[in-house]
């Protein structure tokens, strides 16, 4: 494994990350068992940046991997989320206020069972809050030592400037992949220009970019991604035309569909560090091993022409939650 450091900041971490929502379910129905197997081989592949969030199966996904992570703290660098909240009826809302931060970065703490949170990220912008006020609870908890470092996620290019003002941001984590390139013209310069280091989530599509979705015959019922319109039956027949390209590439240089995409992430410089989610060890390992996939330029340049900003049919997520993205 290959390390790099978020931004310019102290923190290093491995260029290819741990992303653990799949490990309660949304992508389907998740084995416990094999997801703390999965954390814990990571820890084995030198991955050190495990990612989490206080949203994800309501809190259980932290108490996974805080039970994952026992006698593991020291080896790993534990980023965690907060701000979007799902309440028992199913609506969700951002919550910013400072008031609340403290008490989620309390219970946080608690479901991981750790003393402080490396990376602490504002899930969503809450737009009824000026981001200076949440970011400056923010780093009140870096001063109380429950936080080392701050991060936002989805977050347009002027508020990174306005929240880094106030503390400095290590990371942004915004989706960034083959089809999913919005971030390029605006948001990714800024982080560059700031000196914020940029996570990308859904780095392999939801799992699109592995060639490995043929059809939602292959997604249980239960699968969120149902939900998502890439994935709706018409674009998704649309979308799949994308992979010819993909596929031809892994063909030549001897590896998976996914570990181009995760190559051509990491070719597009050394302050980017993708999270591959997975709660699986044989998806994990395939996805560690990308770090040693060396495209060439025309590879890349055949990559960038096959996959231009925009190409994807559909939106990369339902209407009311692409209403909480770039805020």
């Amino acid at each position: 494994m290959n390390y790099r450091h978020l931004g310019n900041s102290d923190l290093e971490v491995s260029a290819i990350g741990l992303g653990c929502m799949s490990m309660t379910p949304i992508y389907g129905k998740p084995d416990p068992d094999e997801c703390m197997a999965t954390v814990q081989r990571a820890i084995e592949l030198g991955v050190t940046l495990i990612d989490t969030a206080d949203m994800y199966g309501g809190g259980r996904n932290e108490e996974l991997v805080g039970r994952a992570l026992k006698g593991r703290r020291d080896k790993v660098v534990l980023a965690s989320k907060f701000g979007n909240v799902r309440y028992p009826d199913g609506r969700q809302d951002v919550n910013g206020r400072p008031d609340y931060v403290p008490h989620a970065c309390d219970a946080s703490l608690k479901r991981l069972g750790v003393e402080v949170i490396d990376l602490y990220y504002l899930h969503r912008v809450d737009t009824e809050v000026p981001i200076e006020d949440t970011v400056g609870a923010m780093a009140r908890l870096v001063e109380a030592g429950k936080v080392r470092h701050l991060g936002l996620s989805e977050a347009a290019a002027a508020t990174c400037r306005r929240a880094h003002a106030v503390h400095p941001i290590t990371a942004l984590q915004t989706e960034y992949s083959l089809w999913s390139r919005d971030v390029e013209p605006e948001i990714l310069p800024a982080c560059r220009e700031l000196g914020i280091g940029f996570v990308p989530y859904a780095p392999l599509g939801r799992g699109f970019l592995s060639a490995t979705i043929t059809g939602l015959d292959v997604l249980a019922d239960d699968d969120r991604r149902r939900e998502h319109p890439r994935f709706a039956q018409a674009n998704l027949e649309r979308n799949l035309a994308l992979l010819t390209t993909l596929k031809e590439i892994a063909r030549a240089r001897g590896c998976s569909p996914a570990q181009v995409a995760l190559a051509w992430l990491l070719a597009q410089g050394p302050d980017i560090v993708p999270i591959p989610g997975t709660k699986r060890r044989r998806y994990l390992e395939e996805n560690a091993a990308a770090i040693d996939v060396a495209l060439e330029r025309a590879d890349l340049e055949t990559l960038e022409a096959a996959f231009p900003p925009g190409v994807a049919a559909g939106g990369r997520y339902p209407p009311g939650g692409m209403r909480r993205v770039g805020l």
